[in-house]
């Protein structure tokens, strides 16, 4: 399969369809609240609308370390001078439409000089180094190395739920113009059950019919921590990065306990 990305301002058709919801988000999940409080939005100002937008979402792996994906952060690089910095929030709702949060801590984007567009493995890992420590938050844990293909191995992988935090757009919904997604702008959880693993991607149902819930755009970056309800742990396996184009299939996501991803991530942080 090719890389569908997922960052929110790629979007723009499907975001100027967006509704109001009353049910559900991430997809079929539920208000996080300060369920999560080391999952962030990370923003940028945006050059046609003077408002600071969700980009997309991360995790604090360190006080000062936020880990996201490369097509993150290179789409912001990519924008004209003077909107090339990124900000990250850890508040549980955001608004577009008012001023850059009091809490919001710039940050230095540092996008894999290896990233790249094959779908078999496509260092899509980044991290943004915070100009100020965060605290009293507690951090997400990194995987140890083959953490999921010893799980496989061990024959344990199969009915593992996996839990997706973040602030991305919701499911498909039928209205009188088509099918929309509703953007609430606040951060999300649900958990889906484990479908398949290779080298580099974890893939995680998210159906809805099966009591499942994932992921869509906006929740690019975003962790899925091993586990789910009372059997969460704070071990993050994995980052969202794609899946199918209505997010009500198959959650696709960039796989931390790799030799790849290990040694991007430890130039910034020490490993278990």
């Amino acid at each position: 399969m090719g890389v569908v990305k997922k960052p929110l301002l790629l979007l723009a058709a499907v975001l100027a369809a967006v509704v109001a919801s009353s049910a559900y988000a991430i997809t079929y999940g539920q208000y996080d609240g300060n369920g999560h409080p080391n999952v962030g939005a990370m923003l940028r100002l945006s050059p046609t609308t003077g408002n600071y937008r969700i980009v997309c979402t991360g995790s604090l792996i360190s006080p000062t370390v936020y880990l996201t994906a490369s097509h993150c952060t290179s789409f912001v690089q990519s924008q004209p001078d003077g909107f090339k910095d990124a900000w990250v929030t850890f508040e549980p709702t955001f608004s577009s439409s008012s001023t850059l949060p009091a809490s919001a801590i710039k940050g230095t984007m540092y996008t894999n000089p290896l990233y790249n567009q094959r779908a078999s493995d496509p260092e899509d890992i980044a991290v943004i180094v915070l100009a100020e420590p965060v605290t009293g938050v507690t951090l997400a844990q990194l995987p140890s190395a083959g953490l999921l293909d010893q799980l496989k191995d061990a024959g344990t992988l199969n009915g593992t739920r996996f839990t997706s935090v973040g602030y991305g757009i919701q499911e498909p919904e039928p209205s009188p113009g088509g099918i929309q997604h509703a953007f609430p702008m606040e951060r999300w959880v649900a958990s889906g059950e484990f479908n398949a693993l290779n080298k580099s991607w974890l893939r995680i149902s998210q159906n809805d019919a099966a009591g499942e819930g994932g992921t869509c755009s906006g929740d690019s970056g975003g962790p899925q921590f091993l586990g789910s309800g009372a059997n969460e742990t704070d071990t993050q396996v994995s980052i969202t990065i794609t899946g199918d184009t209505q997010c009500n299939a198959t959650n696709v996501d960039y796989r931390l306990d790799t030799p790849q991803a290990r040694a991007f991530l430890g130039q910034f942080v020490l490993l278990p």
